[in-house]
């Protein structure tokens, strides 16, 4: 079960484990972190589980797709480091990603 370090819109680290196949976003809201809206449910269709994941982690993910790309340009937090949660599955690879939830549009 991988481990996942989300940092909340306060500052505060929470160490969290997520089942592996599962989307970041599932696992933030599995933990009970309500930063994280994901009004589409992890459809890809919104930007509400926006987070900014840490550079150690950001060249193991897969690249991102046109959607996300798109959707992302809506935010007005976005950065190199942006993607959104939902298009993210925990692997054990990524275990010990850490992950900063995004400014709330």
């Amino acid at each position: 079960m991988p481990k996942l370090i989300v940092v909340t819109r306060e500052g505060e680290e929470r160490e969290i484990m997520g089942e592996a196949g599962l989307s970041v976003m599932e696992a933030i809201r599995d933990a009970g972190i309500d930063e994280v809206l994901a009004l589409c449910g992890g459809c890809c269709s919104c930007a509400t589980c926006h987070v900014h994941v840490d550079p150690e982690f950001a060249a193991k993910l897969p690249k991102m797709s046109a959607d996300e790309d798109d959707l992302l340009d809506s935010t007005s937090d976005r950065d190199e480091r942006s993607r959104l949660s939902c298009q993210i599955e925990l692997t054990d690879a990524l275990d010990g990603m850490k992950v900063t939830i995004a400014a709330e549009d």
